[in-house]
């Protein structure tokens, strides 16, 4: 990491020359650890009428990436703080689990997001998480992410950076409800690593259902795959888990082909959002397809089985939790004005009351009771929305002369954030999709279920991919799949 090479290299009050500007670039660089003053190595407070305001956005997710490639970089500086370097392309990680799509397809470099993180002096990429805000000083106290790394080198660096405009984009994390289990022995499908793990975990379970010796028994509860959670993702995955056994499994593990299936366990309707007749049409074809669906809820989860509010014991190889998302640990313990639901509280331009100079947006926010609007459900194009709004909110504040720290108070903000539901889309498996264009669940509009739908379906997807580099990474990947098949190498 060549930024915290250069911040352990700093000598004290330390004024580097930025070679590409006119402007000193200067860090703070007290020791990692407290001083007595209390104080962090990291980023000073920017300079007004000489150095361009500061945004810091937390999080490399929809809506901070979105905001991130919109923002006027002419009128700030851009630093990102997450624990990640990359933003996945949700609606398409499930068909890397099965090797319909290679991962480096899903996964967009922040650099490539916003070119100025790589090139400009003022801007920066931390891989690092959010500990602590200090509204009151413009700061956020940062530690390094070290990946479990356990050497005395890779002991974590803490640093603060001074904002001027702080962006909360945290996102949230997989809803266990509280069921004991859950986080050791089951598989998320949020980031790049959980689809990497699915994938090495079926490729190895199937690959141990074929040693001599395994009991019939034990090859069953290998090679089943159980997926809780019937919402587009949940769905979505045990579509692409059927395609893959039935068109390469079938082919490429002919001894232990009658053993592997796949069971979806939800507790009320699967696509609840959707129509109903899409949801009758989903149903048969993932019956179709050799999908079991069950309704039932989850009562303990164990290394091997599952048990049940009946008390019924479902043994599994493979276990995919997909039930929904609600706040992080880090969000729910901020002291800052929460919505219904523990989310970031925010008003009708984004922004966290009371605080100043302090947004907050995407699957970690909501609007507050007195706003009198719903919480918005964690989509991602709430999410993607949310950040073009604000990318659009800070440029006309930096252009009005607000971009500073405390200097927006008077400023016109202009239109409020509205938000308009352009529709759902889910692919179901064998070349089906749903696609509901209704603006919510009681409005009418047109729905599709089918082959065109599937077609619309890939259609939609290919073009939001955030770079053509990733859209040619997808179409090629598609289309090598429908000539030769999945690549079942487990690295």
């Amino acid at each position: 990491m060549a930024w915290l090479r250069a911040l352990a290299r700093f000598p004290r009050s330390s004024v580097i020359k930025d070679p590409f500007s006119t402007q000193p670039l200067s860090f703070s660089t007290s020791p990692a650890q407290p001083t007595v003053a209390g104080r962090f190595a990291g980023l000073r407070p920017t300079i007004p009428g000489k150095e361009k305001p500061r945004v810091v956005v937390l999080g490399s997710g929809w809506a901070g990436c979105r905001m991130m490639k919109s923002i006027d970089t002419n009128l700030y500086d851009v630093v990102c703080v997450s624990p990640r370097n990359h933003m996945v392309f949700t609606p398409l990680l499930a068909s890397t689990c099965v090797g319909t799509l290679e991962f480096r397809s899903v996964a967009e470099p922040i650099g490539r997001i916003q070119p100025a993180i790589s090139h400009a002096p003022g801007s920066y990429f931390f891989l690092s998480r959010c500990t602590a805000l200090d509204p009151e000083s413009h700061t956020v106290q940062c530690e390094t992410v070290t990946d479990g790394a356990s050497s005395a080198s890779s002991e974590p660096w803490k640093f603060q950076v001074s904002y001027d405009k702080l962006v909360i984009a945290l996102g949230a994390e997989a809803s266990t409800f509280g069921i004991h289990g859950v986080e050791e022995h089951a598989i998320f499908l949020r980031e790049v690593h959980h689809a990497q793990e699915i994938r090495r975990k079926l490729l190895l379970n199937l690959m141990l259902s074929d040693v001599p010796g395994i009991s019939e028994e034990e090859k069953r509860r290998l090679l089943h795959c159980v997926v809780i959670g019937g919402g587009p993702t949940g769905v979505e995955f045990s579509g692409e888990l059927s395609d893959f056994i039935i068109s390469d499994v079938h082919d490429r593990y002919a001894h232990v082909k009658e053993y592997i299936h796949v069971t979806l366990i939800e507790a009320n309707e699967i696509l609840s959002s959707f129509d109903v007749r899409l949801r009758q049409y989903a149903m048969k074809q993932l019956t179709k397809s050799g999908v079991r669906l069950v309704r039932g809820v989850v009562k303990d989860v164990q290394p091997e089985n599952i048990i049940l509010s009946d008390g019924t014991k479902v043994p599994y190889g493979l276990l995919v939790w997909s039930t929904g998302v609600g706040p992080s640990s880090f969000t729910r313990s901020m002291e800052l004005p929460k919505s219904p639901g523990g989310r970031i509280g925010v008003d009708e331009w984004l922004r966290v009351p009371s605080i100043p100079d302090v947004f907050a947006i995407g699957d970690c926010s909501g609007f507050l009771e007195s706003t009198e609007k719903a919480v918005l459900p964690a989509l991602a194009q709430v999410a993607e929305r949310q950040g073009k709004y604000l990318a659009r909110l800070m440029n006309r504040i930096g252009k009005a002369g607000g971009g500073h720290a405390n200097k927006a108070t008077n400023i016109d903000l202009g239109d409020q954030f509205v938000y308009k539901h352009l529709g759902s889309m889910a692919t179901v498996g064998r070349y089906k999709a749903l696609v509901d264009l209704r603006q919510s669940k009681e409005a009418k509009g047109l729905t599709l279920a089918g082959f065109v739908s599937w077609f619309i379906w890939r259609s939609a997807y290919l073009t939001r991919v955030v770079s053509w580099r990733n859209r040619f990474y997808v179409a090629i990947n598609w289309l090598t799949t429908f000539i030769f098949g999945r690549d079942i190498s487990r690295i």
